[in-house]
C-alpha cells in the first residue's frame, strides 16, 4: 500500500480510534499524515484576531481575557470578552495566575506535584520540559509541542498537529525519549500531558514527574522563552503557507537554535555544545 493511500485510510473524526493507532495500524509514520493535513481553520476574522491575541500574550502572559479584550479595544477592534475567552481557550491559552474555572485540565487524571522550587539546575538531562504553543498561518493556524532540556536549552524533539489530542505530544515524547532521559520531567496541567497514555512511558522508566502549578506557567519558565524566540524571530517574520511549509521551516529553525544560536545565558555557547559537552 503506498503512503498516498495509507492517508486515505484515516479518519480523523473516527469515534473510538485515535489517529495515532490508526497510523499504527496502517504502518504510517503519524507526521507524515499531519505533514499534508490542512491546518485548522477559523473565520478571516477571528483568525486576525487570533494573530493579535497570540502576539500581545507572547509579550504579555499574565494577561487574561479581559486585558486582553480591553488591549484590543484600545487597537481599534470592538470585541467583547466572551468571544475573546473562546478564542483563547481554542488556542490553549490562558492568563497567568490561578483563577476558578479555567483550567483545562481532566479532574479524572492525576496530578503531580511541582519538583522544581529551588533545583539547582546542573548539568544536561536532569530536566526536560514541555509545553504547546499556537503557530498562526494566513488560512488557519497548528499547535507546535516541543521538548526541552532546561540546562542546555536543547530542543530535543518537537511535533506538530491541527488538533489539541494527546496524540502529537505522545509522538515527541516517545521521539524524544528515543534519544535519552531525564531525571524529572515538567509539564503543565493540561489534559494532554495528564492523560495516562502521555505518563505511562515516563512511569515505565521511573522519570519523576513534575507538573505547574495551576495557571502558573512560568514554573515552566524556558519553554516559555523558547516560544517567544521562535515566534519573533521566526513565525511572526515569515508566513508560511501550507503545512509542509511550516514543518520544513520549524525544522530549519530549531536546527538552528540548536546549533548555531548563540545564547547569553550559556555564555554565548550553542545548546547543542552545552547539551553535549
Amino acid at each position: 500500500m503506498s503512503v498516498a493511500e495509507k492517508r486515505r485510510c484515516i479518519e480523523p473524526d473516527h469515534p473510538e480510534i485515535r489517529i495515532q493507532r490508526q497510523c499504527e495500524l496502517v504502518g504510517l509514520n503519524r507526521a507524515s499524515w499531519y505533514y499534508q493535513a490542512a491546518p485548522a481553520q477559523e473565520s478571516p476574522e477571528n483568525l486576525d484576531l487570533m494573530r493579535l491575541i497570540d502576539e500581545q500574550y507572547t509579550r504579555t502572559p499574565f494577561y487574561g481575557s479581559r486585558r486582553i479584550t480591553a488591549w484590543l479595544n484600545l487597537q481599534g477592534q470592538p470585541v467583547n470578552r466572551k468571544r475573546i475567552q473562546r478564542l483563547m481557550q481554542l488556542m490553549g491559552i490562558q492568563g497567568i495566575g490561578p483563577k476558578p474555572g479555567t483550567s483545562l485540565r481532566n479532574k479524572e487524571h492525576k496530578v503531580y506535584p511541582y519538583l522544581l522550587n529551588g533545583v539547582d539546575i546542573v548539568r544536561p538531562n536532569q530536566v526536560w520540559s514541555t509545553d504547546i504553543t499556537y503557530c498562526p498561518m494566513p488560512q488557519g493556524f497548528m499547535y507546535l509541542v516541543a521538548i526541552i532540556d532546561w540546562y542546555s536549552r536543547y530542543v530535543i524533539s518537537w511535533e506538530l498537529s491541527n488538533t489539541l489530542d494527546a496524540d502529537f505530544c505522545i509522538q515527541a515524547l516517545n521521539r524524544a525519549l528515543g534519544h535519552g532521559q531525564p531525571d524529572i520531567f515538567n509539564t503543565d496541567q493540561g489534559c494532554q500531558f495528564t492523560s495516562h497514555d502521555f505518563l505511562a512511558p515516563l512511569l515505565e522508566r521511573d522519570i519523576r514527574i513534575s507538573m505547574d502549578g495551576k495557571g502558573r506557567a512560568l514554573d515552566n519558565v524556558f519553554v516559555e522563552r523558547l516560544w517567544r524566540s521562535v515566534k519573533y524571530e521566526w513565525l511572526y517574520t515569515l508566513e508560511f503557507q501550507t503545512v509542509p511549509e511550516l514543518y520544513a521551516g520549524l525544522g530549519e529553525y530549531f536546527e538552528f537554535y540548536n546549533t548555531e544560536r548563540l545564547h547569553q545565558s550559556l555564555n554565548y555557547k550553542t545548546p547543542q555544545a552545552i547539551h553535549f559537552a
